[in-house]
C-alpha cells in the first residue's frame, strides 16, 4: 500500500505535450524563477561596480564563503520536506566546532577521529529532536528552537565563554582551506552533498515518503508509511550534516567561537525556502536551494563591493526569507490538495 504514497508524489508527466511547450514551461519564471533574479543581480553589479565585481576573485570568494552557508541549508532539506523545522542547526553547528576544538586541544585524536566525533555528536542532537517532536509531539518549530537555546548554554559552558584556537590549525585546517584551481574544499563538499540530497529524494521511494510526508502525514500513515520514522531519520540527517557544517567552519577560520553557528540559521532557512519556489513548485529541492545560495551570496558580496553598510546583507537575507516562505505556502497548498488526493482515494478503496 506505500506504493500509493510513492506514485502520488511523484511528478506527472502530461502526456503529447509540445517540446516547445515543456521547454517554456521548463524557463519560465515561475519554474527559475531566483535564476532570473541572480542574473539581474550579476548584470547590476557589473554595471555599478565593474572593476570590483567582474573579477574571477569575487566568483571564488562567493563560492568559497557560501559554501558553509549551503551544507547549513542543504542540512534541512529533508526535514521541510517531511513537514518539520530544525531551528538548532546553528546551535549544532557551534557546538560540534567546540567540541571539535576542544578535542583536538585536549586529547591527541586525529583530525579525521575529531571530524567523526563532531559529526556524531551532530547526530545526537537530531536523535534528542525527535524525541521531543516525534515521540512528545511538541511543535518542531519551538521544540527544536528550545533545543538551540540549550545547545547554545552547552556550548559557551565547554568554551569557557572564550574562542578557542589551541591545534586547530595545521593539518585539520585542511579539511577546509586545502584549495583546487582557487576553489576550496568545502564547495566540493557542498556539490557532492547536493547530488546525493538529489537522488535520495527524487530517485528512490524513501525520498518519495519523505514528500508524502510532508504534504499529508495522515494520509501516508493510512497507506503504511511509518511517518514517525521518517521524521525521525529526517532530523538526525539534519543534525549530522549540520555538525559537519559546525566542524568544517572551525577548521576554516581555524578557531572554534561559540557565536559563530547561529548565525547561519537565517541564511540557511532563506535559501531553503526560496530554493522551494525554483523547479519543484513547492517542493524543497538541493537544486534551488544552491542556486539560492549563490543569489544570496551574490547580492551580499556585491552589496559589500559596493560599500554599503555591514548591516545591509542582513536585510536582504531577511526580505528574501519573507518573500520566499510567502511564495512557498502559496505553491505548496494547491499542491498538497491535488497530490494527496489519490493516494487518500485509493487508501480508501484499498481493505485494511
Amino acid at each position: 500500500m506505500s506504493e500509493n504514497v510513492v506514485n502520488a508524489v511523484r511528478p506527472r508527466r502530461r502526456p503529447g505535450r509540445p517540446l516547445g511547450r515543456r521547454l517554456a514551461g521548463s524557463l519560465s519564471f515561475r519554474t527559475i524563477g531566483a535564476v532570473y533574479v541572480w542574473l539581474l543581480l550579476i548584470a547590476a553589479f557589473a554595471i555599478w561596480i565593474p572593476d570590483l565585481f567582474l573579477r574571477e576573485e569575487t566568483l571564488k570568494s562567493i563560492l568559497n564563503q557560501y559554501s558553509i552557508t549551503a551544507l547549513a541549508a542543504l542540512s534541512i532539506i529533508i526535514p521541510l520536506s517531511t513537514g518539520v523545522f530544525d531551528l538548532s542547526i546553528g546551535s549544532t553547528m557551534g557546538l560540534t566546532g567546540i567540541v571539535a576544538a576542544w578535542l583536538l586541544g585536549n586529547t591527541d585524536l586525529s583530525p579525521l577521529v575529531v571530524v567523526v566525533l563532531g559529526v556524531s555528536v551532530g547526530a545526537l542532537v537530531g536523535l534528542f529532536n525527535a524525541l521531543i517532536v516525534v515521540r512528545m509531539k511538541i511543535d518542531s518549530f519551538i521544540g527544536t528552537l528550545a533545543t538551540g537555546s540549550i545547545l547554545a548554554a552547552v556550548t559557551l559552558g565547554i568554551s569557557g565563554d572564550q574562542i578557542l584556537t589551541e591545534r586547530v590549525s595545521g593539518s585539520f585546517s585542511e579539511i577546509a582551506s586545502t584549495d583546487v584551481a582557487g576553489i576550496q574544499l568545502p564547495v566540493l563538499y557542498m556539490i557532492a552533498l547536493m547530488i546525493v540530497i538529489g537522488f535520495f529524494l527524487e530517485q528512490t521511494a524513501a525520498g518519495r515518503y519523505c514528500y508524502a510526508t510532508g504534504f499529508n502525514p495522515e494520509v501516508t500513515r493510512l497507506v503504511g508509511v511509518s511517518v514517525d520514522r521518517v521524521r525521525t531519520l529526517a532530523l538526525v540527517f539534519s543534525g549530522c550534516v549540520a555538525g559537519f557544517a559546525g566542524v568544517v567552519l572551525t577548521a576554516r577560520i581555524q578557531a572554534a567561537d561559540p557565536t559563530n553557528g547561529p548565525s547561519y540559521m537565517i541564511p540557511a532557512f532563506s535559501a531553503a525556502f526560496l530554493g522551494a519556489t525554483q523547479f519543484r513548485h513547492g517542493r524543497f529541492n538541493p537544486w534551488g536551494t544552491i542556486v539560492a545560495v549563490l543569489m544570496l551570496g551574490t547580492g551580499s558580496v556585491g552589496l559589500l563591493l559596493a560599500g554599503a553598510p555591514t548591516w545591509a546583507p542582513q536585510i536582504f537575507q531577511g526580505v528574501v526569507l519573507i518573500a520566499a516562505v510567502g511564495v512557498t505556502v502559496v505553491q505548496r497548498r494547491p499542491k498538497a490538495a491535488r497530490e494527496t488526493k489519490p493516494a487518500a482515494a485509493e487508501a480508501a478503496a484499498s481493505p485494511s
